[in-house]
């Protein structure tokens, strides 16, 4: 069994969970803001003393307050960030927060008032300029995620060892889903046998698996050290490691010529000022007469304006360096590197039900995961990142697209 990695690692490193320093004016500004959102959704929230607001009745999902002036405190000090620290220290709870954050979610694709507006510039913190994505950068973002353990990953992914939305069709258990969505990406880019393939950010190495099998010669890229690890056991054990290259390697690195170039949910670990370098990539490595094949998790364009410089929850502890595309910034790049898009399919719903089974076999592991060595502030940590993603899908304010690309 592995133990988590040492720091500095946001798991690790917590200092901003203690509760932050008196700030009556701060705690006040956000104790308005907070019962100022709340009080028009339809949840209930419940604080010491049995004091009850938000429009939800009997059914709706249920946030406990036991700690309101440490919540506010810490929402003063860290912005919207200390909304997500609240959960991990138990300053909030919730039986099931995927549905109680959904609306939230809902809310933030409303417009902003203008004094909101204002608040929120005042809460907001910018992004580390540590988490820029240069290449030394990139290698550091990815090692504080996907470094922290296969073990740990292998406990909620299905046997595919698959980390991105699933394509359900009636019947279809996780592991088929992943399948399928892998072979949709595989047939956008009409992989077959003899086709040379590009995976950038393969991940523990399933769709490089999947095409080799399908005849084809596959370099698979990554830059984490656990998944070039794993995935080169999974190629070997499949069979097809005769037909793929794995290499430990960045993306703007790539060489050579290929026929099919895919890459799942992989541009999000890029960041905004990398996108330009990251699609004149893929058409530099495309062969002439060739397809690329992306999935891509996109965001709306007038939020991705307004958070483009904005530190996130999700940031600081789960994907630091990364950023969420919209459609109309895709759409930019790809034609900014003389590419166009030939077709488009739209995976959002999937993805919450990917995200929602990713969650409910994490919290039945919960004892496994304590056993490799992460405490109980992780756990309610990863609890909220696999809600708060699923309610972003459930809400619509986040979304997952197919695309076809060619010259």
């Amino acid at each position: 069994m592995k133990s988590p990695p040492t720091a500095p690692h946001p798991v690790l490193d917590r200092p901003s969970l203690v509760v932050p320093a008196h700030a009556p004016v701060r705690e006040w500004l956000m104790e308005r803001m907070f019962r100022g959102a709340v009080g028009s959704l339809p949840i209930r929230v419940v604080f010491p003393g049995g004091e009850r607001i938000g429009k939800g009745d009997a059914m709706s999902p249920l946030m406990r307050v036991p700690r309101p002036s440490v919540l506010y405190r810490r929402m003063g000090t860290c912005g919207p960030v200390g909304f997500g620290e609240g959960y991990m220290a138990g300053d909030w709870t919730s039986t099931d927060p995927a549905a109680l954050l959904t609306p939230f979610a809902a809310r933030i694709t409303r417009p902003i008032r203008r004094p909101m507006a204002a608040l929120r510039r005042w809460a907001d913190h910018h992004r580390p300029v540590g988490e820029r994505n240069t290449i030394d950068g990139s290698r550091e973002n990815i090692h504080r995620h996907y470094d922290l353990s296969n073990e740990l990953f292998a406990l909620f992914l299905d046997e595919s060892m698959t980390y991105s939305s699933a394509l359900f069709a009636p019947g279809d258990d996780l592991y088929a889903a992943q399948l399928r969505k892998i072979d949709t990406v595989l047939d956008d880019a009409k992989v077959g046998a003899g086709t040379r393939v590009l995976d950038i950010g393969s991940g523990w190495g399933a769709l490089a698996i999947r095409a080799a099998q399908r005849g084809a010669e596959v370099t698979a890229l990554t830059i984490s050290r656990e998944q070039l690890s794993l995935a080169q056991r999974r190629i070997e054990a499949a069979g097809v490691g005769d037909r793929v290259r794995l290499q430990p390697r960045d993306y703007r690195d790539a060489d050579g010529e290929y026929d099919a170039v895919v890459a799942v949910e992989m541009v999000e670990a890029v960041g905004k000022e990398y996108w330009p370098a990251y699609f004149a990539t893929l058409e530099r490595v495309l062969a002439p007469g060739g397809r690329i094949a992306l999935q891509v998790i996109t965001m709306p364009h007038d939020r991705l304006l307004a958070t483009k410089d904005v530190s996130t929850w999700i940031q600081k502890y789960i994907f630091p360096g990364g950023q969420t595309m919209s459609l109309t910034a895709i759409e930019e790049e790809v034609k900014a590197c003389g590419l166009r898009i030939t077709g488009r399919r739209r995976l959002g719903g999937h993805y919450a039900r990917t995200l929602h089974q990713w969650r409910d076999r994490f919290l039945a592991n919960t004892e496994a995961v304590s056993a490799l060595g992460f405490d109980a502030t992780f756990l309610r940590m990863w609890e909220f990142y696999l809600a708060y993603c699923e309610a972003g899908f459930r809400s619509g304010y986040l979304d997952v697209w197919q695309f076809r690309l060619a010259r």
